[in-house]
């Protein structure tokens, strides 16, 4: 094989893994559902069921007062890419606060959705200390909290 061979096959491979990257939205790491599929979510809102464990990214769209009745949570609106909105509350008794969060930016979360009729709530975005419950977390920035 040629130098000029190689150099075309290398740019084919790369344009093709570019594309592919490019194009694709990042591959879950703990099941194999897209991030920005939101069917699993949108099929626990439309059945009411709640206690799922889901994997997602949105933007967010409203920073709202942390909740410090009983263990604290920051609280932040996100809207998925088929439009629906959940409230994301993050134990910050447990795991770091998301700082620098503003409206706009995409956040990754992995928690359990609970099922309200404003479009459900995901929540277990952290480590369980007592190590009974799945642990979550959310991506932002290149940073995982949990």
């Amino acid at each position: 094989m040629t130098i000029k061979q190689i150099l075309i096959n290398t740019s084919i491979v790369f344009a093709l893994v570019w594309t592919e990257s490019a194009c694709a939205f990042p591959f879950s790491e703990h099941k194999a559902v897209w991030l920005n599929d939101d069917s699993e979510i949108a099929r626990a809102f439309k059945t009411k069921k709640s206690n799922v464990q889901v994997e997602g990214e949105g933007t967010v769209v409203r920073i709202l007062a942390d909740d410090v009745d009983g263990s604290r949570h920051q609280r932040f609106i996100v809207r998925l890419a088929s439009g629906q909105t959940l409230l994301i509350a993050h134990n910050i008794d447990l795991a770091p606060r998301v700082e620098g969060l503003k409206e706009g930016d995409s956040i990754g979360f992995y928690g359990e959705y609970v099922w309200n009729s404003q479009g459900g709530t995901v929540h277990w975005t952290h480590h369980d200390p007592e190590g009974r419950h799945v642990a979550g977390w959310l991506k932002y920035n290149g940073r995982t909290y949990q």
